[in-house]
């Protein structure tokens, strides 16, 4: 059984108290226990950090990213080994906890490559003999707080560029994923970084959280989680004019019209409603289908859905892992009985599975005859759980894919490019797929969403600069030569 504790300052410190680390495949399997960070513990690393980013931004562009290409090296070399015991914390299928593991690694090389870019621009005055640089330096200390649904992967692409741009970072892993955590922070900290340059402090937000948000001296803040908690954490922040990302809700539309292959619209629907145990952002929640396929489309949907195999996130050939605790299951299925009482027509799973070990599982579950502002269809759930809403035909489909609070990733499956480029114009959303699931976006280029979906600079790819450096203007004036 693991020991995590937290490492503040540059050095690995206990906790107020610990708290277990369970299975959510097997609830008898205890991951772990994990000490939880106290308040001062916030404050020793902010002020460590403070220091050891002016030592860090001033250590040159090649020390960082030969830093930063060690970390992602060693996280895809060892992507077997640390996917493993990300699975068996978090429940994610072990290619899939494999798979993001080794995800982290590329972002880490990937901005070990853009410390290098660190390119400005000139440009001329409208005065003469007047010169005019613009210059990106770093933040200064940047709060992190990350989710427990990409443990490795999400922490990875906020970690990985405050540090390549020069900041120093102070990160709140989620509470329910805290091996994943420790494993990563082990890797940085045995870099030749400054002591105090990279903090991890595990907790609650509603204790560690709020108090990183509040904390005078963070120039920045990136979050990822739920619009309840972002709204609450930029209220705290934005009161002290911090500088703030955050990535919150969701409630992606899968569009299938009536010129799709049914039988990738099929595959694409299932892979982006219950990849991750439906456990993801860009999950696709709801299915707008055209009318004249609907029936064709949903036979296809269900058969393929009641296929999928449930069961331990470690053992081979499964396809779906458990939910991640048993409050997620629970909420889950309160959602099914909401959807039936809406008027929606279960027709397949949201029941809790029995199965040979003792975990949170749950056949996913598909709803017809939906409704767009029934709540399953109006609230992100973050459960297996999708629902088929009927259109009439185009127009009705782009109305009912943007009849959402949310605008984070929207799909369509269609063979007409028309089609395909009026969705996209028209789609209120961050990302648009063509014939690919919601769920699946690449590292190097901007990822994030609208409405209340996200707010602040885009994650990810060269665009995370917009965030972790601010822009300096510098005017010279070098009079005559002599």
């Amino acid at each position: 059984m693991l020991n995590g504790r937290n490492f503040v300052a540059g050095e690995w410190r206990d906790g107020a108290d610990w708290v277990e680390d369970i299975n959510p495949s097997d609830v008898t399997d205890i991951v772990g226990r994990f000490a939880q960070a106290r308040p001062s513990d916030i404050h020793d690393a902010v002020a460590a950090a403070q220091s050891a980013q002016r030592e860090w931004a001033a250590a040159g562009l090649e020390a960082r990213a030969a830093v930063l290409d060690a970390i992602g090296r060693e996280l895809m070399a060892r992507s077997k080994e640390l996917g493993e015991l990300l699975s068996r914390e978090e429940g994610k299928t072990l290619p899939e906890g494999v798979g993001e593991v080794y995800r982290a690694g590329q972002f880490f090389t990937y901005f070990a490559a853009e410390a290098l870019r660190n390119l400005g621009a000139s440009a001329d005055s409208v005065r003469a003999g007047v010169d005019v640089l613009i210059e990106r330096g770093p933040l200064g200390v940047v709060a992190i707080i990350s989710p427990w649904n990409f443990p490795v992967a999400t922490a990875s692409w906020k970690i990985a560029p405050a540090l390549a741009f020069g900041n120093a970072v102070v990160w709140k892993p989620a509470s329910i994923t805290p091996a994943s955590a420790c494993a990563l922070t082990e890797i940085i900290s045995r870099q030749a970084i400054p002591k105090g340059l990279f903090n991890l402090t595990m907790g609650s937000g509603s204790t560690i959280g709020r108090e990183l948000a509040a904390n005078a001296d963070i120039q920045g803040l990136s979050f990822t989680g739920s619009g309840a908690v972002g709204s609450g954490i930029a209220a705290l922040a934005a009161a002290r004019f911090v500088k703030l990302q955050l990535e919150m809700g969701s409630k992606n539309p899968f569009v299938v019209m009536d010129d799709a292959d049914l039988d990738r619209a099929a595959e694409l629907a299932v892979n982006g409603a219950f990849g991750g145990t439906g456990q993801k952002c860009t999950a696709s929640s709801r299915l707008i289908v055209h009318q004249p396929i609907h029936d064709a489309f949903v036979e296809k949907l269900l058969a393929k859905t009641r296929a999928l195999k449930v069961g331990h996130a470690l053992e081979a050939g499964v396809q779906m892992g458990p939910v991640v605790s048993a409050e997620q299951l629970s909420a889950n299925l309160d959602y099914v009985t909401l959807g039936i009482s809406e008027g929606a027509e279960l027709a397949t799973g949201g029941e809790a599975l029995d199965l040979a070990h003792n975990g949170h599982y749950m056949a996913p579950a598909v709803f017809l005859n939906g409704r767009s502002r029934m709540r399953i269809n109006q609230e992100e759930m973050f459960a297996p759980i999708t629902c088929v809403i009927p259109a009439d035909d185009f127009d009705e489909a782009i109305f009912l894919a943007n009849d959402t609070p949310y605008g984070l990733t929207a799909g369509i499956a269609t063979r007409s490019l028309a089609r395909a480029t009026k969705f996209r114009h028209a789609s209120r959303s961050g990302c648009v797929m063509v014939n690919l699931a919601t769920a699946g976006t690449d590292y190097h280029v901007p990822f994030g969403g609208v409405r209340a979906s996200s707010y602040g600079p885009r994650e990810q790819g060269r665009s995370a600069v917009e965030f972790y450096t601010q822009v300096k203007t510098s005017y010279i004036h070098a009079g005559a030569a002599e």
